[in-house]
């Protein structure tokens, strides 16, 4: 019998839907499974999800429909949803994985082109978090491809500054699928992109359930996070550090030793002292700190005298550069003081809401603030300066 005509033109357009949490056109994923059309243009397609409860299910149906109706010639189009069997998802984790069946930790294998970013300090309530968000939110709309790591195991507050609240990533098999965090584009308001964002705090059975971890148990938690993850190909992978210096920080120097630490502190010169641990400690375990970032700098403020604006020093002065200068000193090569963002009430009250101030409120200072740190970060060329060296002494 004789093709109609559509169906190539229809398996085409199916070639360019991507899975929304995996990332991958849902054809190489073996999820598109009958597509049938009639001469009078109307065109059938069973689509195969992971799970029965695919979260992705009406986000992937719209995705499938808008593509299929664009082909010229088609008339309708519907679109029915089914359930990979066993053997079928198997087969998908395979290729994900590429054929490896132990668990690897991507980002430390040779030749893997992932930048990995922690992002530490050496107390709690310094911005660490939004400074985190943001970041990655400014890499994601200058078209970068950018996970999230929550690794605060007991302050995991990224899903909630990210807008995800309740949501939970997908199983396959033994793998893990990251929660997509839609990101409008900085040019084209039409035009979106994702974050893949994961989080112990998406794995307890609850919300107001306490995780009380240590030692071993969170040393096999950061293993199973940053190895049964579905990641993808990505540009950079923030990891969202808890403050101070303990199992965590020192799990992941030595499961990630290529990656690097940005160190977030206050212009308090109490804060400054702490932090200098932070990157101390990521020194420690052989990792570069790749600079410093001083939040809540300054509060830019309209004076009711002048109508002028003020810069009001609300914690003081100097930490940042304090922080900069005693890494420096102590690490034996440079370490910057990458930038400084304004205390802003816009960045609290976006965290709150689940709006990070980068793409809510562009226009604000601390919002450029943190665009030029995203930007510069992106723009600086691989460096060995601080990194661990193969050297072997055989």
């Amino acid at each position: 019998m004789t093709e109609n005509p559509l169906l190539p033109l229809v398996r085409a357009a199916l070639h360019e839907v991507e899975d929304p949490e995996i990332r991958r056109p849902i054809t190489d994923l073996g999820m598109v499974d009958e597509i049938t059309a009639t001469d009078d243009g109307q065109v059938f397609v069973r689509v195969l999800l992971t799970v029965s409860g695919c979260p992705m299910r009406t986000e992937i149906t719209g995705r499938v429909t808008t593509a299929v109706e664009a082909v010229e010639g088609v008339t309708g189009v519907r679109v029915e949803l089914g359930v990979m069997t066993d053997e079928q998802r198997e087969a998908m984790r395979q290729l994900l994985r590429g054929g490896q069946m132990e668990r690897l930790i991507p980002f430390a294998q040779p030749g893997n082109l992932t930048k990995v970013l922690a992002v530490a300090s050496g107390k709690g309530g310094v911005g660490k978090s939004s400074v985190t968000v943001n970041l990655a939110v400014a890499l994601a709309r200058q078209g970068r491809k950018v996970g999230i790591l929550d690794a605060d195991i007991y302050g995991h507050s990224i899903p909630d500054m990210l807008g995800l609240g309740d949501a939970r990533p997908t199983m396959v098999e033994d793998m893990i699928m990251p929660v997509p965090a839609v990101i409008p584009s900085k040019d084209d308001p039409n035009v979106t992109h994702d974050i893949a964002v994961i989080s112990i705090g998406m794995l307890k059975p609850s919300r107001d359930q306490v995780v009380a971890w240590r030692g071993p148990i969170l040393d096999r938690a950061l293993t199973q996070l940053l190895a049964d993850v579905y990641w993808g190909d990505l540009d950079f992978l923030l990891l969202d550090l808890p403050p101070g210096t303990g199992d965590v920080a020192m799990s992941l120097g030595q499961k990630i030793p290529s990656s690097e630490v940005l160190v977030v502190t206050t212009p308090q010169q109490a804060a400054s002292e702490v932090s200098e641990r932070a990157g101390t400690m990521a020194h420690i375990m052989e990792q570069k700190v790749l600079g410093v970032v001083e939040n809540m700098s300054w509060l830019e403020t309209l004076c009711p005298h002048c109508s002028k604006t003020h810069r009001v020093e609300l914690f003081g002065t100097g930490g940042g550069r304090k922080v900069a200068d005693g890494l420096t000193e102590r690490v034996h090569y440079e370490v910057p003081l990458l930038g400084q963002v304004p205390f802003d009430e816009a960045l609290l009250a976006g965290g709150d809401r689940g709006a990070p101030i980068v793409a809510a409120a562009p226009e604000h200072p601390a919002a450029q603030a943190l665009e030029a740190l995203a930007a510069d970060i992106a723009g600086r060329r691989p460096s060995l300066v601080g990194q661990r060296l193969p050297v072997s002494t055989n």
